[in-house]
């Protein structure tokens, strides 16, 4: 019932926290095993699957929303505090040198979940990845 409802309910009264096939909403259920290395009411940080390099987690909404078209701005801000909150701790622990805070929204964007989410990849000297913009108009 949740399922069928959930676009237009989440759209105008956003009483639905969870999709019932969404990978991020059974992580929050616990019906998925993850590393969780932070959780509160609002979101849970967990390690990807395939981390991209060390300490790379994801920020995510325990409440479903799509994209960030979807998400409450109140709750975007607090996940963007909380992310920046991770960032600092994830540079201490693992010694990286920076980050990058990389997200999604819609399939011509790349969106790999549809479950808004945020990643911190810690970056560090010679790890090989460029993943800042190339392509010009």
């Amino acid at each position: 019932m949740c399922n069928r409802l959930f676009l237009f309910w989440n759209l105008f009264y956003n009483v639905c926290p969870y999709m019932e096939d969404c990978i991020f909403c059974k992580i929050i259920k616990k019906e998925v095993p993850a590393s969780v290395s932070f959780e509160d009411d609002l979101c849970i940080v967990f390690n990807p699957l395939d981390q991209i390099t060390r300490g790379h987690v994801l920020v995510v909404p325990k409440n479903h929303f799509q994209d960030i078209f979807d998400i409450d701005a109140d709750i975007l801000k607090k996940l963007i505090l909380i992310s920046k909150k991770m960032a600092n701790d994830i540079v201490k622990r693992e010694k990286a040198t920076g980050v990058n805070i990389l997200h999604a929204s819609g399939k011509d964007a790349q969106q790999s979940a549809p479950h808004f989410h945020l990643h911190i990849v810690p970056r560090y000297p010679d790890d090989g990845l460029d993943l800042w913009l190339k392509n010009k108009l």
